[in-house]
């Protein structure tokens, strides 16, 4: 996976954020702000126009940038906490000009330490962690098994949205969705729907390369 793979999975992040911008709102209108997808849709839209500045040379600068990026354009709890996860992603990817799946499972649990980091969210506490810790022990696991990628992914991904699906049952213990107690049951995680949408970018990337040859 070179720079230009990581290019196109946060383009399509980007036009994934933006098609299911009003679902990603009212999941968040429902326990939180009510700007979680106008907020992401900014920033990536944001991300995208840096990249085709910058012209990234590596991966991890690509991941690095779009961090960056979103820390300073998204607002609300999303912004340092995508945008750190993003930038930690993109140090642990350091300056190599290709990925393999270890690499990509070591950035992703570096993302999920930031998170965890920042946020101070434990599993269980109805947020993005929910979906991102299960779709990270997914890929380690099928990285140590030496999975071709696109199994690999795929079992990410049926991770993550298994993990963002178990949300709704769940109280929130953390952000502004704790302050509803009791009501704040029933209703999907924004931020962990929203991790299941960059997920599921970054697999369809790899499911373009593999049709196209590139990887």
């Amino acid at each position: 996976m070179d720079t230009a793979f990581f290019v196109d999975w946060i383009t399509r992040v980007a036009a994934s954020v933006e098609a299911n911008k009003v679902r990603l709102t009212e999941l968040d209108a429902a326990i939180g702000d009510g700007d979680h997808g106008t907020n992401l849709d900014r920033g990536f839209a944001s991300v995208i126009r840096v990249l085709d500045t910058a012209a990234p040379r590596t991966p991890g600068t690509v991941l690095s940038l779009t961090g960056t990026t979103l820390i300073s354009k998204v607002g609300g709890a999303a912004g340092p906490l995508y945008g750190s996860a993003f930038r930690r992603a993109g140090n642990a990817l350091s300056d190599a000009p290709d990925v393999d799946l270890a690499g990509l499972s070591g950035a992703l649990d570096a993302a999920l330490a930031a998170i965890r980091k920042l946020g101070a969210a434990r599993d269980g506490d109805k947020t993005m962690v929910d979906a991102l810790a299960p779709a990270v022990a997914a890929l380690s696991d099928a990285a140590a098994s030496d999975t071709p990628l696109l199994k690999a992914l795929d079992a990410t991904v049926a991770a993550a949205e298994s993990g963002a699906l178990a949300t709704i049952p769940m109280q929130a213990s953390k952000g502004r969705a704790s302050y509803l107690g009791p009501r704040s049951i029933g209703h999907q995680d924004p931020g962990a729907a929203s991790t299941v949408l960059i997920l599921r970018a970054l697999r369809d990337t790899a499911r373009a390369a593999a049709a196209s040859g590139d990887e």
